[in-house]
């Protein structure tokens, strides 16, 4: 694995709208892009054809069925693997994320290698209120499945990933394909003892934006998801109390 080889990767699934922007914004950081297409639609296969064969940056890989975010994102990040990577930037493609912060996380990477870096949000009133106060549940029990209040949001897309860590900890244990994924990753990667950092970023949500989270059937895929890493906390929980000690 190349040290300090940095790349993106951007799920997507039927986001033609505002990727074509992302990507033009992107490039000017002069790294490989890895731009995953998790089985959209003819529309947006169209579109990221376009944008794969404008800029010799971007590597479009395409998932013949659509398997949800996590499964994307997780194809990506054994892309990169494979790849040699060191690191990937993860950014979602419905032009919610501030670019602006990218070279700041990098920075933050760069300074602590080790660490998953994550945005932390800062909201502007285009989310929606049942959305923004939804997240206080999933902190709720990000908390009790840690013991510790280093998470500070563990749902939001926009990361860098150490991938020796994210290696280690795939050959271990299975992650979710879904909505699922962000979450359970995070907390998983926090019991191996990654060190999680945050770099505040304005989140918005543009009007034409496409959402996929299903409140029913997401709702009840993180309830379980809760549930099992509750009770993987509990197995761990005398080493997860023994590191709270030695930091003290």
């Amino acid at each position: 694995m190349s040290e300090n080889q940095y790349g993106f990767v951007i799920p997507n699934y039927n986001h033609h709208l505002v990727i074509a922007d992302t990507i033009k914004d992107l490039i000017a950081f002069d790294l490989p892009i890895l731009l995953i297409d998790d089985g959209s639609c003819e529309e947006t296969q169209y579109v990221l054809e376009q944008v794969d064969g404008e800029y010799s940056a971007v590597t479009l890989i395409r998932r013949t069925e659509n398997g949800g975010k996590g499964a994307a994102v997780q194809t990506g990040l054994q892309a990169a693997l494979d790849l040699g990577w060191s690191h990937v930037v993860q950014v979602d493609a419905d032009g919610q994320h501030d670019l602006n912060d990218v070279q700041r996380m990098i920075d933050c990477s760069k300074q602590t290698p080790l660490a998953l870096i994550s945005g932390q949000p800062i909201y502007d009133d285009s989310i929606s209120k049942g959305r923004y106060y939804g997240r206080f549940i999933t902190h709720f029990w990000v908390y009790v499945e840690t013991l510790s209040f280093e998470i500070k949001d563990s749902m939001c897309g926009f990361r860098v990933y150490p991938l020796a860590s994210y290696q280690q900890l795939i050959s271990s244990t299975a992650l979710g394909f879904k909505m699922d994924f962000d979450i359970e990753v995070m907390v998983k990667m926090s019991w191996l003892g990654v060190p999680v950092q945050f770099v505040e970023t304005k989140v918005h949500y543009p009007e034409n934006g496409i959402s996929h989270f299903h409140v029913f059937e997401d709702n009840v895929l993180i309830s379980l998801m809760h549930a099992r890493l509750f009770f993987g906390m509990l197995l761990r929980l005398p080493q997860l109390l023994s590191r709270k000690i030695r930091a003290k």
